[in-house]
């Protein structure tokens, strides 16, 4: 990713600070700056009623003491990233969408605590996820995942063709190859009486979809030489298969939405499989 700033939301929990610590080595890789955001709904707590001066204190004073403590993880992880902390009094999701203005990209934990409460399971992460105008990074799976390659979903429709562009970017800046990844249902071979013969042969579609991946695959191939690239066709959903690359990658890389295998990436049961059951981060480009 070459993007100038990267947002991240933190709350203290073990999964933000997992999200804060991959943000540190993405800023460091691409020369970004980490903006940490807090963001507190204290109206919750009673603070409209009596009292309420000295809630909103408590929660501006717990605000900077968890963005102080997500700075030092930056720190600690890449020294010299440039950092801005910002805590905000209100809902969560405004904030980080106001924070990613200007083509900054996102990164979450798998879910959270306080005000990024149940971050993926809940309204928050599937709002940021489904509606987001900048790509979100939803950090999860395996506490090291250094090694690896970058995988990318792609169907060759408009939104996987940006996401195997971002796919690139990202496994050129980790020195990484990139695995760009297809997966369709063969038809079920037909039985019984007056039934219709299968329409395909599945050897030869997949000999196909491997034409199909590789000319999608030339152009960036000449503009990222120093990439290695394979393509994977695989056979079953593409949830599952993503998911199961994911025990290896890196990184996997998804459009918003697409048709056929990778149809609804995103807003659909692909995408959220995605980011509750891929064993590394998972990157949603839109």
């Amino acid at each position: 990713m070459n993007k100038t700033r990267i947002v991240v939301g933190v709350d203290g929990s073990d999964p933000s600070v997992a999200a804060t610590r991959w943000a540190a080595h993405e800023a460091r890789r691409t020369s970004a700056t980490i903006v940490l955001v807090h963001a507190v709904d204290w109206d919750y707590y009673g603070a409209r009623f009596d009292g309420g001066t000295i809630l909103r204190e408590w929660a501006e004073d717990r605000a900077n003491a968890t963005l102080a403590d997500a700075a030092a993880v930056v720190g600690a992880a890449a020294p010299g990233v440039a950092v801005d902390r910002r805590a905000v009094l209100g809902s969560p999701v405004p904030a980080l969408l106001a924070a990613a203005a200007d083509t900054a990209t996102i990164v979450v934990g798998n879910r959270g605590r306080g005000g990024f409460g149940s971050l993926l399971l809940g309204s928050v992460g599937q709002r940021l996820a489904t509606h987001a105008p900048v790509p979100v990074v939803v950090v999860r799976g395996r506490p090291d995942v250094g090694a690896g390659a970058v995988a990318v979903g792609v169907d060759g429709s408009p939104s996987s063709l940006d996401a195997l562009a971002e796919g690139f970017r990202a496994a050129a800046s980790r020195a990484a190859r990139l695995i760009a990844v297809r997966a369709y249902i063969p038809p079920t071979p037909p039985w019984g009486v007056d039934v219709e013969p299968v329409v395909y042969d599945v050897a030869d579609r997949d000999a196909e979809l491997h034409a199909e991946l590789d000319e999608v695959l030339a152009p960036w191939r000449e503009k990222f030489p120093d990439v290695a690239t394979e393509t994977l066709v695989a056979h079953g959903s593409a949830a599952g298969v993503l998911v199961g690359v994911s025990h290896t990658a890196q990184l996997v890389v998804v459009g918003t939405r697409g048709h056929g295998s990778v149809a609804g990436t995103l807003t659909g049961s692909v995408g959220l499989q995605l980011v509750h059951h891929a064993d590394c981060p998972v990157l949603i480009v839109r």
